[in-house]
């Protein structure tokens, strides 16, 4: 069932009730040259091995993690998507994103090389200042969706950011 803005909500789905299965699945693949589909940054804690081109990677709810997606031809790069993502609990609603089960709160999407490339660039610089990815306030990946949307550079993550999210982070219920 899809609920406002076409969010999906589990519980019009069905509730998923054991510990495993309320993890958020990102199905990883790897064909040479062809397709590719890898995380950025993240911090799963499961891994299933399905073959030697594809794995499964589980999420706990409230994790950030990005997600790329790369396809190509012999001409060249046909697809790229990034997407940053919030896995989210059983009652939570989400979007859908292919390869993500079921899906996950969308802090930030983008498509064409361009612009996957200049968020991998802004990933790169947040890591050089000793901070992971997946640590980094969601508030701040809404903002770079929101100015890249725009045209727009977004603003620099800096240390006294993050320190005040990590404080706001440890008194939220």
């Amino acid at each position: 069932m899809t609920g406002l803005a076409g969010h999906r909500t589990l519980a019009a789905e069905g509730a998923r009730s054991s510990s495993a299965t309320a993890l958020t699945e990102v199905e990883l693949i790897w064909i040479e040259k062809s397709l590719e589909y890898w995380v950025r940054f993240g911090n799963p804690v499961q891994e299933r091995i399905i073959d030697r081109r594809r794995r499964v990677l589980g999420f706990r709810p409230g994790s950030l993690f990005a997600f790329v997606r790369w396809t190509a031809n012999d001409y060249g790069t046909v697809a790229s998507h990034l997407d940053i993502l919030r896995a989210v609990a059983p009652h939570e609603a989400y979007q859908t994103v292919p390869a993500v089960t079921p899906g996950g709160e969308l802090l930030l999407t983008v498509s064409a090389w361009p612009k996957v490339e200049r968020v991998l660039q802004l990933i790169d610089a947040i890591e050089a200042r000793g901070i992971d990815g997946a640590d980094v306030a969601p508030d701040h990946w809404r903002h770079v969706h929101n100015r890249l949307a725009a045209g727009e550079s977004p603003r620099v993550y800096t240390q006294a950011q993050h320190r005040a999210w990590i404080k706001r982070r440890s008194i939220l219920p």
